[in-house]
């Protein structure tokens, strides 16, 4: 029998393993708050975004055990029959809070709160970062993208540098931190992300002649459309596309060559064409230095694609999922962490506000509270950062699908603005704004 869906099994086994020896030594049950966080930023970093939530959320809603993956752990005795019994009926049934999609964080920011049995909660954890250590590394790469460019638009072309799955997550997440568009049909349509393309190199090979090819894209686009002209001779292309098109042509590409002074060559010759209006679009390779290396240049648009769903030399976001709180036999919560060097956790459930001074974010402020307690967001000088996702098993689906991406692209847009302006810098070095425990 088939997969109904293998997200359950998303898993690494000693999630269930520990469920199994938990359930013998009577521990499994007990309310526990997980959180996951991140230790420092990659990359040294100035900050971080998080990305994924949406995701995490749809993968919350399908994790479930059928028959196909109960028979697959029974098979391969990976868990006990008393564990199989409980796994087929699961359905989470917790609470979760975290950073709302977009949001900026910071080394030791509660970006994820999972709240409910020991059990329930443990089995989320693979998924939990596998979704976020991505998106938010995309993210991550993404914004230092978008800032660079200056408000020139940026689009995600990486489909081919990722796996099928990464390349739709990763079109996500660059939108969601200011990418404009992608060349993936398949975060078109599942999220509403604008796509974009013209023709690749293949297209004017095919073709008797340049000419012929770029006549053949645009009776199909018309006169607006972007026109690869690098397959030959540059300045031999650029000529070609405006005999064709005309001066209205809406653009060119450039991939190769020495960027800077391709696209500065390329305007002067449009401009003596009288194409002043025809918009450059420039990609190959280009990652955050590049793009900033191209501020000086005549160029109108980016278009990237192996950096963005790589995360530009920093692939995963160092996120880890701990327990730092649990109820006792007695029924008083305790708050519990790791000790190791280099690797201690703050024990204790948190919530967090964003200190600002004149609408400058100064401190991450981390309070570590009671079970269940709240900070007064507005006494704190700040903005509280965290929102509920579930509750009592049920989704808000406030943050799932076309919406949720769209309320994530306007939470990012907005906290990148309270930054301090040394935060947009691209040299390594410390966060932007510490973060406080208190």
């Amino acid at each position: 029998m088939a997969l109904v869906t293998d997200t359950a099994l998303m898993t690494d086994r000693y999630e269930l393993t520990m469920i199994d020896a938990a359930m013998r030594s009577g521990t499994a049950f007990r309310p526990s708050v997980f959180e996951a966080f991140a230790r420092r930023l990659p990359g040294a970093r100035r900050y971080g975004v998080v990305a994924g939530t949406g995701r995490f959320l749809d993968r919350v809603a399908e994790f479930r055990f059928g028959d196909a993956e109960l028979r697959f752990l029974r098979d391969h005795r990976i868990v006990s029959a008393e564990l199989l019994d409980w796994l087929a009926d699961y359905r989470f049934s917790g609470d979760i809070r975290g950073y709302a999609e977009g949001e900026l964080y910071f080394p030791g920011s509660p970006i994820l709160v999972v709240e409910g049995t020991f059990a329930e909660a443990v089995v989320l954890e693979t998924v939990a970062l596998s979704v976020l250590n991505y998106d938010s590394a995309v993210a991550n790469a993404a914004t230092r993208m978008t800032r660079a460019a200056k408000g020139r638009p940026v689009a995600e072309m990486g489909s081919r540098r990722a796996s099928e799955e990464s390349a739709v997550a990763a079109a996500r997440a660059a939108y969601i931190a200011g990418f404009d568009a992608t060349s993936n049909l398949a975060a078109g349509a599942r999220w509403g992300i604008p796509t974009m393309g013209t023709a690749a190199h293949s297209f004017t090979l095919l073709h008797d002649s340049e000419a012929e090819a770029f006549q053949a894209q645009i009776d199909v686009l018309g006169v607006g459309t972007t026109l690869l002209v690098d397959t030959y001779d540059i300045e031999q292309g650029i000529r070609t596309a405006i005999e064709v098109a005309g001066t209205g042509l809406g653009g060119i590409r450039l991939d190769s060559g020495d960027l800077a002074e391709v696209a500065a060559d390329a305007r002067a010759l449009l401009d003596s064409l009288g194409a002043t209006g025809t918009r450059i679009t420039v990609t190959s390779d280009l990652d955050e230095y590049a793009i900033a290396g191209l501020q000086a240049s005549p160029v109108d648009a980016y278009g990237v694609g192996t950096s963005v769903v790589t995360g530009s030399g920093a692939p995963a976001a160092g996120m880890v999922y701990k327990l730092v709180a649990r109820q006792g036999d007695d029924g008083a919560w305790v708050g519990v962490g790791k000790r190791s060097e280099d690797k201690a956790s703050h024990p204790g459930e948190k919530v967090a506000v964003r200190r600002l001074e004149g609408g400058v974010a100064v401190e991450e402020a981390v309070l570590v509270t009671d079970h269940r307690a709240t900070l007064d967001a507005a006494a704190a000088g700040g903005r509280a950062l965290q929102v509920p996702l579930v509750a009592g098993g049920e989704i808000d689906d406030r943050w799932l699908g076309h919406g949720g991406v769209e309320l994530a692209r306007e939470r990012h847009a907005a906290s990148v603005e309270e930054l301090p302006v040394e935060a947009h810098r691209l040299a390594r070095g410390e966060p932007a704004i510490p973060t406080v425990f208190r």
